[in-house]
């Protein structure tokens, strides 16, 4: 049975578990910084703010997690000390610059009532078990909300774009990307829930 709880209840003994989750479903997107998953675990787990995260346990174990905030509200909050411990002089430099830059930014259509979703994973070892559809199916039940929006989401990550609109999530702006060459994605999709 999947059973989905806020991090800050789990505490700070499940922070690497989260963490490491985070990196199955990320870590491609920060292999400029390093290929080894340890690595980035170590580097980033730091970052996450556990009060706005929520996590689908799975035999008592982080299988899925997700962000949920007011779209205001930092998710990722890292120091860039920790980035350099970690990365190096120059690839925590690097980090520091693109993570404030990337992560610390508000949702300009940020509203009351508005949840914004952020950074939805599964572990590779959960994967297909229904954990991200569980996980989402709770948030969207949460009282306070009466829309969600999943910011930036590439346009090569079919599976997530296939679930959320399972969910009733539709897009309503797609951004270009620069890095195309980099990284294959084309495009930022975002969509949005609102519910009746």
């Amino acid at each position: 049975m999947i059973e989905v709880v806020r991090a800050a209840e789990l505490g700070e003994s499940y922070r690497r578990g989260i963490a490491e989750v985070f990196i199955d479903g990320f870590g491609p997107d920060f292999s400029y910084f390093s290929k080894d998953p340890a690595k980035l675990t170590d580097a980033l787990e730091h970052a996450l703010v556990l009060d706005l995260f929520y996590v689908a346990l799975l035999e008592g174990r982080p299988a899925g997690i997700t962000a949920c905030t007011d779209g205001r509200q930092p998710s990722f909050r890292h120091d860039k000390r920790e980035l350099r411990r970690h990365l190096g002089l120059y690839k925590g430099t690097v980090a520091d610059f693109g993570f404030r830059r990337e992560f610390s930014k508000s949702l300009p259509y940020a509203r009351e009532g508005m949840a914004s979703l952020e950074f939805v994973a599964t572990g590779a070892a959960y994967r297909g078990r229904g954990v991200a559809t569980a996980l989402l199916t709770h948030l969207l039940a949460l009282p306070q909300y009466d829309e969600y929006v999943l910011a930036e989401i590439s346009d090569i990550n079919t599976p997530a774009l296939r679930l959320y609109e399972k969910l009733g999530f539709r897009e309503f702006e797609r951004t270009k990307v620069r890095h195309t060459q980099q990284t294959g994605i084309n495009y930022y999709i975002s969509m949005r829930l609102v519910q009746a």
